[in-house]
């Protein structure tokens, strides 16, 4: 008699089961209900964030990137997250689906893995905003694009200069995508102490020279500086790569990696 009662309870046990991987296996993925810009249009401002000018001057910093480095930058302004899809969901969710789901940038290019495609979302009714990277990036930019969040793009959102922080947010990016220098923001207190400190060692050799001559310090202080900035030089120069011109659009089944960066205002 036990035995029946557990063979019975067993059933049930594997019928809710399968019930539940059916459900599972049946249930729509998620679609985020937003169309992408086109091959080489780069931005839909659909919250309306973005001057004129300010586009124009975002396409032609696209453009340029994606034909260089194949690498494309998609802008996307939104009112909500709720508007489209995805209400309850966090930022970074919403944006890793919407990064999918049009594919950005190239899965393989030339017979390479790639997937080097970039994502600026502003939501601006949620007063936050996501950088997303496609999977080529790996983890390797994280504090960087943190650094364009909350140096470049962020300070101008709380200030309400949405249009100019946008703006400075693709003009980081670019620089990131070329592996360059970010663009300098205004300047804190210790790089004028660098200057003085600057000023202090140019009379420091020229004192050195006048009474020592060849046989100072400052020589050999002077050597070991060029030295260092020879290697650090070198370094950065063999290490940028170039894919020459490419001429293709800014989707291509790229996915993301899960790197990048959110910020709130």
């Amino acid at each position: 008699m036990s035995n029946r009662r557990s063979s019975r309870a067993f059933v049930g046990f594997a019928t809710i089961i399968a019930f539940c991987m059916m459900a599972t296996s049946s249930a729509p993925a998620i679609e985020i209900s937003l169309e992408p810009p086109g091959e080489r249009e780069f931005i839909r401002d659909l919250a309306g964030m973005l001057e004129p000018n300010a586009k124009e001057h975002i396409r032609e910093i696209c453009d340029s990137l994606l034909t260089d480095k194949a690498t494309p930058i998609i802008v996307i302004t939104i009112e909500s997250m709720a508007q489209y899809g995805g209400e309850g969901m966090r930022i970074e969710t919403f944006a890793t689906l919407l990064f999918d789901q049009w594919g950005i940038g190239h899965a393989t290019l030339g017979g390479q893995d790639w997937n080097t495609g970039i994502l600026l979302l502003v939501s601006r009714d949620d007063r936050k905003a996501r950088i997303e990277l496609g999977g080529g990036w790996g983890r390797r930019e994280d504090a960087l694009c943190r650094q364009i969040m909350d140096e470049h793009i962020i300070p101008e959102f709380k200030q309400g200069r949405f249009s100019e922080g946008i703006v400075a947010g693709v003009e980081a990016l670019d620089k990131m995508g070329r592996k360059l220098e970010l663009p300098t923001r205004p300047r804190p207190w210790w790089h004028y102490a660098l200057i003085a400190a600057s000023i202090g060692l140019a009379v420091f050799t020229i004192v050195s020279l006048v009474r020592n001559g060849s046989s100072g310090w400052a020589w050999v202080f002077w050597g070991v500086v060029f030295a260092i900035l020879g290697t650090i030089l070198y370094q950065v120069l063999t290490s940028r790569g170039s894919s020459g011109s490419f001429g293709g659009g800014s989707f291509g089944g790229g996915s993301s990696g899960g790197g990048g960066a959110t910020g709130s205002w």
